[in-house]
């Protein structure tokens, strides 16, 4: 399998798996932001603006008000992590969180979505192949002139 291929993966939510085991079994799955920020590398900032722009689906709140994040929600950031590193814009992004809150008779609208964020990495990945085939090709040039220059 190619860098540019991929095999087909089925899950039942949106989200991937999330690369590590959650920190907490279900049931008792309940986080500070400040342990989602520690779990997934974010901000507090960045989390509240997630949530301020409808990117973070609904987060529950404890009697005092703090939020108290789930693993479902942990998972949906990870899957969010992905979409960024796809170079895919906010605005798409929140859209797909739309259309996934709006349920199942939107497939096909958040499947466009994705195939086109696949075509976009698919072409930079294209590209950044050619770019390291250059950096391959001068390694080699210098490789071989510092050779020859030994030699002789």
């Amino acid at each position: 399998m190619t860098v540019t291929e991929t095999a087909p993966v089925r899950t039942a939510s949106c989200a991937t798996q999330p690369p590590r085991a959650h920190p907490r079994p279900e049931g008792q799955d309940h986080y500070t932001i400040s342990e989602v920020a520690a779990h997934t590398g974010l901000t507090a900032y960045t989390l509240r603006w997630y949530e301020r722009i409808g990117l973070m689906p609904y987060v529950g709140r404890s009697h005092t008000g703090q939020r108290r994040f789930r693993n479902s929600d942990l998972d949906w950031l990870a899957f969010v992590g992905k979409l960024r590193l796809t170079g895919m814009p906010v605005a798409d992004m929140v859209r797909y969180a739309e259309l996934l809150r709006e349920g199942e008779h939107t497939f096909e609208e958040r499947q466009e979505l994705l195939e086109s964020t696949r075509r976009d990495v698919r072409k930079r990945i294209a590209e950044l192949q050619d770019t390291l085939a250059v950096l391959d090709y001068k390694i080699d040039f210098y490789a071989d002139a510092r050779r020859a220059s030994e030699r002789a």
